[in-house]
């Protein structure tokens, strides 16, 4: 069963970052993205495949910092 999640992502400004972001997650198992805009991501992720710590830490390996996970 997928879960939905909405994350504020400090550190976004333009088109270069949402492209980093949305490429970030959707080369996660587990992880449809449904829409990346500058601040903000909204996906739906399987819990049994991956944890919000390993969605986290994707978003901040390409330099942004994600909040309320």
């Amino acid at each position: 069963m997928m879960e939905k999640l909405t994350l504020e992502i400090d550190g976004m400004s333009c088109g270069h970052c949402v492209g980093a972001v949305r490429r970030a997650l959707e080369g996660m198992d587990g992880v449809q993205v449904e829409s990346v805009r500058v601040g903000e991501a909204e996906v739906r992720y399987d819990p049994r495949t991956v944890t919000l710590d390993a969605i986290a830490s994707a978003i901040a390996d390409e330099g942004y910092q994600p909040r309320g996970v």
